[in-house]
C-alpha cells in the first residue's frame, strides 16, 4: 500500500460514524486518567510519576493485564470516580467518531473496592447522562462477572444487575482469566439474565480453544462473543459462527498485547473473515493498551491489506451488532453508505485522483 493510499485510508477510517462494541470502563483509563486517580487516592502501588506509571502498564502477557487491570480497579473507590472514567472515555470515543459504545463493567470490582452498590448505579448513570449531553455519544452497560471470582459472583452480580438496572443496561458478559474457568459453570447466572431480557456476550476463545466458544453459545446463549478467535482452529464451528451469524468482537492490539497471538502476522483474523464470520472490530483496553478504535482499523489495513470497502463492511457488521435501538442503526448505517456513495474510490482504495475513479 503507497503512502497516499494510507492517507486516503485514514481519513476515511476517521470519518466513519463507529459503534465500539468490546471496551472496558477500567480498561480504557489511559495513564493521564490512571494517573489523576492515583493522585486522587496516594499510597496505592500505581504510582504518581509519569515513567513509572508508564512502566507499571506495560504489558507483555495475559498475566500481566490482569495485575495492571487489578490495580486500576482498586483506585476507583468513589462514585466521583466512576463519572470521571465515563466521561473520559466519552471524550476519547467522540474524538474517534464513534456514535454508540457498548461498555463493559465489573460491578462487583467497584462494589468490593467501597462503592455503595446504588451509589454505584447512580454514578454510571450520571456518566452515561453526561456522555450524551456533553459529547454527544450514546452509552450502554454491559455488566460483567470476572471468571475468577467464581459462580457465586455470577449469582450477585446477576442480582445486582437486575436489582438496580442503570439505564443502557443491554447485556451480561463474563470476562478475566479463561483458562480453568469453563464457561458452562455460569450456565445458571445467564439463563437468569437471559429469561429478564439482557443478551449474552460472553468472552470466549481468547486464550483457550474453540470448545470454549461453542460452550459460550451452546450453554451461556451468547448474542457476541468477545475475541472468539481461537474458532479459527476448527472449520465446522466457523461454519456455524457464519451460518448462525454470530459476531466476534475481534481486538487485534490487544490480542497481540495479551499474547493471544505471538504477532499480527499469525492473527486468524483473515481466516475468519474468509469463512463469512461476522466480525467487529474493537478495542478491548484501549487506555491500557495504548490504541483506539480508528488505529485498529488502521492495523487491518495495515497488517491484512484491507481495502476501504472492507473495513466499512466490518464498521456495518459492529452496526448490525449492537443492541442499540433500530433508529439508532438505521441512521448509522445510511450514515456510512451516504459518506461511501461520496467517497467510494477511496473506499475500493482506489486513487481517487485517478482517470478510471471516476467510472
Amino acid at each position: 500500500m503507497s503512502p497516499s493510499d494510507t492517507r486516503d485510508l485514514a481519513g476515511l477510517i476517521a470519518a466513519l460514524p463507529k459503534t465500539e462494541l468490546h471496551l472496558h470502563l477500567v480498561g480504557a483509563a489511559n495513564t493521564d486518567v490512571v494517573n489523576a486517580l492515583a493522585r486522587r487516592h496516594p499510597g496505592t502501588v500505581v504510582p504518581t510519576d509519569p515513567d513509572a506509571l508508564r512502566r507499571l502498564c506495560h504489558v507483555p502477557d495475559f498475566d500481566r493485564f490482569i495485575t495492571v487491570f487489578g490495580a486500576v480497579t482498586r483506585l476507583i473507590t468513589t462514585p466521583a470516580d466512576v463519572v470521571m472514567l465515563v466521561e473520559r472515555l466519552a471524550a476519547d470515543l467522540t474524538a474517534g467518531n464513534v456514535r454508540y459504545a457498548e461498555v463493559t463493567v465489573t460491578p462487583l470490582s467497584h462494589v468490593n473496592a467501597g462503592i455503595d452498590p446504588d451509589a454505584l448505579a447512580e454514578a454510571l448513570t450520571e456518566g452515561r447522562r453526561l456522555a450524551a449531553t456533553r459529547h454527544g455519544v450514546e452509552l450502554a452497560w454491559i455488566f460483567d462477572i470476572s471468571g475468577d471470582d467464581g459462580v457465586a459472583a455470577g449469582h450477585a452480580t446477576v442480582d445486582w444487575v437486575l436489582g438496580t438496572q442503570p439505564a443502557g443496561t443491554v447485556a451480561l458478559g463474563l470476562g478475566g482469566p479463561e483458562r480453568g474457568v469453563p464457561r458452562a459453570w455460569f450456565k445458571e447466572p445467564f439463563a437468569k439474565a437471559r429469561a429478564s431480557g439482557l443478551r449474552s456476550v460472553p468472552h470466549a476463545g481468547e486464550t483457550t480453544d474453540a470448545a470454549e466458544v461453542a460452550a459460550a453459545i451452546d450453554v451461556l446463549g451468547a448474542d457476541r462473543i468477545g475475541h472468539g478467535i481461537r474458532a479459527a482452529t476448527d472449520p465446522g464451528l466457523l461454519e456455524r459462527l457464519a451460518t448462525e451469524n454470530i459476531t466476534l468482537e475481534v481486538c487485534p492490539t490487544s490480542n497481540v498485547r495479551t499474547g493471544s497471538v505471538d504477532s499480527l502476522t499469525n492473527h486468524p483474523l483473515p481466516e475468519l473473515r474468509a469463512a463469512g464470520v461476522p466480525v467487529a472490530i474493537s478495542t478491548d483496553d484501549p487506555g491500557i493498551f495504548g490504541t483506539t478504535l480508528n488505529h485498529e482499523l488502521e492495523v487491518c489495513a495495515d497488517w491484512f491489506g484491507m481495502s476501504g470497502a472492507e473495513l466499512a463492511d466490518m464498521v456495518r457488521t459492529g452496526v448490525r451488532a449492537a443492541f442499540c435501538s433500530e433508529t439508532r442503526r438505521h441512521q448509522l448505517l445510511r450514515e456510512i453508505d451516504d459518506m461511501l456513495g461520496q467517497d467510494d474510490a477511496t473506499a475500493r482504495g482506489a486513487d481517487p485522483n485517478s482517470p478510471t475513479a471516476a467510472m
